[in-house]
């Protein structure tokens, strides 16, 4: 029986696979929340080598290198760069200072992984993609959602084709954000999309591929102080006649509260949930229900391991290190993020222009 077979295959899939080589001198280039809850949690549990950091708030630095009792605080992102002892950079800095960083990385021959968007200006993207390539560097986006326990999972079942065609997915989200965790995103004019649901966005291409019309609409609370859209309703369409639905709502005060996850084949269908959403940062485990067309009275339905922060943080930084060793791509590779923020900008349009738009139309 399919069901009988799901356990030992999720198994396998939340393996972590890591590269031969692990030990990069791995600096980070901002020390805010994310860097401290996420990204140092996931990477000391799989054993990098976390030598410091640098962030124009010099207390914030410090705090982060006493608390995790990192080697060395930068006083400058020059003293960092030239640091032999620094072989990877991650940037976690808000995306109107990323490119400056980016460039002089670059400029500096060091590997690097870049903050998640990627960059609030397409052009801007397209250029520091280029840049690295001219330049033989290797350059990733932190798009870690990929390495979730429910898109891993999802993927297994896929490979296996126990979903058979796939026919619809959903991702529909109903919680109450606190925006006021992040005044800098709050002030941003473009907020949902480019800040939430781009993680679904990028790992929906992941496992899907990209669609050739995005249709989206947004509105927010009017009572809310964030300053962009907190509500918004996206859907994809395939050339194959699937669709997917992103629906997100950010300002639900009820304790109804939902974050869920489905994916509907021809022979099986994937019910589940993304825990992180409930109680941030803190959050659940993921949950998964499979349910075979032909043996629907057997199904499978589990609490996936670990949890999207911060055990996801590991894989960007784990797919850099292997496309430095074998000289390939990272799986979130700079390029490949130009299409995740080409459907970002697609949904952008489309509300402003009321209209479907193809990601193709979204040029340099």
């Amino acid at each position: 029986m399919v069901v009988d077979s799901i356990p030992h295959i999720i198994e396998s899939a939340l393996e972590r696979k890591l590269p031969t080589k692990t030990d990069y001198g791995i600096a980070f280039v901002g020390c805010g929340g994310i860097v401290n809850y996420g990204h140092i949690p996931s990477y000391k549990a799989n054993g990098f080598n976390l030598i410091g950091g640098y962030d124009i708030n010099h207390e914030a630095a410090e705090k982060t290198i006493q608390t995790h009792s990192l080697k060395k605080l930068y006083t400058s992102l020059d003293e960092l760069l030239s640091d032999p002892m620094v072989q990877i950079v991650d940037i976690a800095v808000v995306p109107e200072e990323q490119r400056n960083v980016v460039t002089k990385v670059i400029a500096a021959k060091k590997p690097l992984l870049c903050q998640k968007p990627f960059s609030i200006n397409y052009a801007h993207a397209a250029e520091m993609t280029s840049l690295a390539e001219q330049a033989g560097i290797k350059m990733a986006v932190h798009q870690q959602f990929r390495w979730s326990s429910i898109i891993q999972a999802t993927r297994a079942i896929m490979n296996q084709g126990w979903l058979g065609d796939i026919l619809d997915v959903q991702v529909q989200v109903s919680i109450h954000t606190p925006w006021d965790m992040w005044p800098w995103i709050a002030s941003q004019p473009r907020l949902e999309v480019l800040f939430h649901s781009i993680h679904y966005l990028d790992s929906l291409r992941y496992l899907f591929g990209d669609p050739v019309l995005v249709t989206s609409r947004h509105t927010k609370n009017p009572a809310q102080k964030a300053k962009g859209e907190s509500k918004t309703i996206t859907t994809w369409d395939y050339s194959n006649g699937m669709q997917i639905l992103i629906a997100i709502c950010h300002f639900d005060w009820s304790p109804a509260l939902y974050s869920l996850f489905r994916v509907l084949g021809t022979d099986g269908v994937i019910e589940g949930t993304i825990g992180t959403n409930y109680d941030y940062p803190d959050g659940r485990s993921d949950t998964l229900k499979f349910t075979s067309r032909e043996h629907s009275e057997q199904n499978f339905s589990t609490t996936l391991p670990g949890k999207w922060i911060p055990d996801a943080f590991y894989g960007p930084m784990a797919s850099l290190m292997e496309a430095i060793q074998t000289d390939s791509e990272p799986l979130t590779s700079a390029k490949d993020n130009l299409g995740t923020l080409r459907v970002v900008e697609a949904a952008y349009r489309s509300m402003s222009e009321a209209r479907s738009v193809s990601p193709s139309e979204i040029i340099v």
